[in-house]
């Protein structure tokens, strides 16, 4: 994978031959899209030698691993974590290795932890995903109060800012996740009508489409009027060719991913500080997608970040 600064994703990459085939300088096409020559001229010459498939990032795994354990030994490991429930510090000693080597072998396994398996047969339960990017895509709504000039009781004090609350209103923050990548979008409206709703998803899939994602497949959301009823919405749907689904009633767990995303967007944007007003605080989400979509450690993709997905559909990290 790019490291986590790198200024071209596979889509940048495929963008990159278009303008220089259409008969550009590579010079002039480099210095537009903020890269070297030598990196513009490094994909061009990928791109003529294997085509579309040398856009795609190139594996750092080394050919040969001399030193790596017998897979034969790996699957003993595997064996005995799904059916004995035994931690490194147990395993090691009965295969004679060491506890770390055994931990390495049940992490690349995805067996390190055991709340992730079925107890009575050692099935990996916890962690689902679809298998590609725009398969499924979480739409939800966060709301959130507004903030008054000077600021809220975050700011001043709970007494100074109940003043003020009630006659504020709310922002809506409508949030959409892609489930294979977790690339994440959001935007803040002053309602959750249909309209917005469907306006919203538009330009959500104009977004994933930039960064690589050329077509959503399915769209989940819970079961709000708009997304039930919504004759805008519906046509949406059917403008980007996707499906909509409804989640089983009083369990936003079906929606997870986008329930999760909205808690670290209250932790890492809405509450990080307090805020002197609603615009500074509006004016802060771009900065904070940015840094969730580009650089943020995510923990469901081995501390990667999620526009790496895009550059790796599989989901395969070395």
């Amino acid at each position: 994978m790019p490291h986590r600064n790198a200024r071209l994703t596979v889509f940048g990459r495929r963008l990159l031959v278009d303008r220089v085939c259409s008969g550009r300088p590579v010079a002039h096409v480099a210095a537009e899209m903020g890269i070297s020559r030598a990196t513009a001229h490094k994909w061009i010459r990928r791109w003529r030698a294997e085509g579309d498939a040398g856009l795609h990032d190139r594996s750092s795994r080394p050919r040969t691993t001399p030193h790596r354990t017998a897979a034969d030994i790996e699957e003993r490991v595997c064996e005995l974590r799904r059916t004995r429930k035994l931690g490194p510090a147990r395993i090691g000693p009965i295969l004679g290795l060491p506890a770390s080597t055994v931990h390495r072998i049940l992490t690349r396994h995805r067996l390190n932890r055991l709340a992730w398996l079925d107890r009575p047969t050692g099935v990996v339960i916890r962690r689902y995903e679809r298998d590609r990017p725009g398969e499924l895509v979480h739409v939800d709504v966060k709301k959130l109060g507004r903030i008054p000039d000077g600021g809220g009781h975050r700011t001043l004090g709970r007494q100074a800012g109940r003043a003020t609350r009630s006659s504020m209103g709310f922002d809506y923050v409508h949030s959409a996740v892609d489930d294979h990548t977790r690339l994440a979008y959001s935007e803040i409206h002053p309602d959750e009508k249909v309209a917005t709703c469907a306006a919203f998803l538009t330009r959500a899939a104009a977004f994933f489409q930039e960064h690589g994602i050329t077509r959503i497949e399915r769209v989940l959301t819970d079961n709000a009027w708009a997304y039930r009823k919504g004759l805008a919405w519906k046509a949406a749907l059917a403008d980007l060719g996707a499906t909509g689904k409804l989640t089983r009633a009083y369990r936003p767990q079906t929606n997870g991913k986008v329930e999760r995303f909205n808690r670290t967007l209250l932790d890492e944007w809405a509450y990080l500080r307090p805020y002197t007003s609603n615009n500074e605080r509006t004016e802060a989400l771009a900065d904070f997608l940015h840094t969730y979509n580009h650089h943020r450690c995510h923990t469901a993709l081995d501390g990667h970040p999620p526009i790496s997905r895009i550059n790796n559909p599989a989901g395969q990290y070395t």
